[in-house]
């Protein structure tokens, strides 16, 4: 199911950061090859994105995938 939520930071120089979703959950990560992979070549904080929340492969807790830039 698709989230709406807003960059809290992205750090283009590590690749990574979190979004706050709309519905006032915990922050969500998110990597630069979810970005890559949607085709987005940078997020800044403040953008307004979709995405949808799975569980990390590593068992890190939570993070956003199907990333796309809120219309």
């Amino acid at each position: 199911m698709a989230t709406n939520g807003t960059v809290k930071f992205f750090n283009q120089s590590r690749g990574f950061g979190f979004v706050t979703p709309e519905d006032g959950s915990k922050d969500v990560f998110v990597h630069v090859t979810a970005l890559e992979a949607a085709g987005i070549p940078s997020i800044d904080e403040g953008d307004k994105i979709t995405f949808d929340i799975e569980d990390d492969e590593r068992g890190r807790g939570k993070q956003a995938t199907n990333v796309q830039l809120a219309q």
